[in-house]
């Protein structure tokens, strides 16, 4: 049997700390320290050519179980529906008007946070009910 691999999760967008510190407030994670030698991420950025400054940042989950977040920059803009997206599990086994509550209080945090509301997918008797999200680049992810 083959062994479980790690592996990260890669978002392409336009402003990778900005995009990172808002997945790190979604998922509970955090910004890794800087690599040795430097004071913080802003003295290593100022260390890299000027077309690198800004390029790219990441977030991890404190406890290390949950995959690190990659956030690279990319010229381009989105302009299709993500054919990947994340299920930010909120509502795990609730159903009913308790699930709906725990989506739109999570939903509303967000929006806070700089996401837009997507479309609310009611429970159909096979799937329970989630929350389509954006995030603040307007990548689709699910509450769920």
């Amino acid at each position: 049997m083959p062994s479980v691999k790690q592996f990260q999760v890669t978002f392409d967008c336009a402003e990778p700390e900005r995009v990172a510190r808002f997945w790190c407030e979604v998922l509970g994670y955090v910004v890794p320290p800087p690599p040795e030698g430097f004071a913080g991420w802003d003295d290593f950025d100022r260390s890299l050519p000027p077309e690198r400054r800004g390029a790219a940042f990441a977030c991890v989950d404190p406890t290390g179980v949950g995959p690190r977040l990659f956030f690279q920059r990319v010229p381009e803009g989105k302009v299709v529906k993500n054919r990947v997206h994340l299920d930010v599990r909120v509502g795990t086994g609730l159903t009913g008007a308790d699930r709906l509550a725990v989506l739109e209080a999570e939903s509303a945090r967000l929006v806070g946070l700089g996401a837009t509301r997507g479309q609310l997918l009611l429970a159909d008797g096979v799937n329970e009910s989630c929350q389509v999200m954006h995030d603040v680049e307007g990548n689709e992810f699910c509450l769920d």
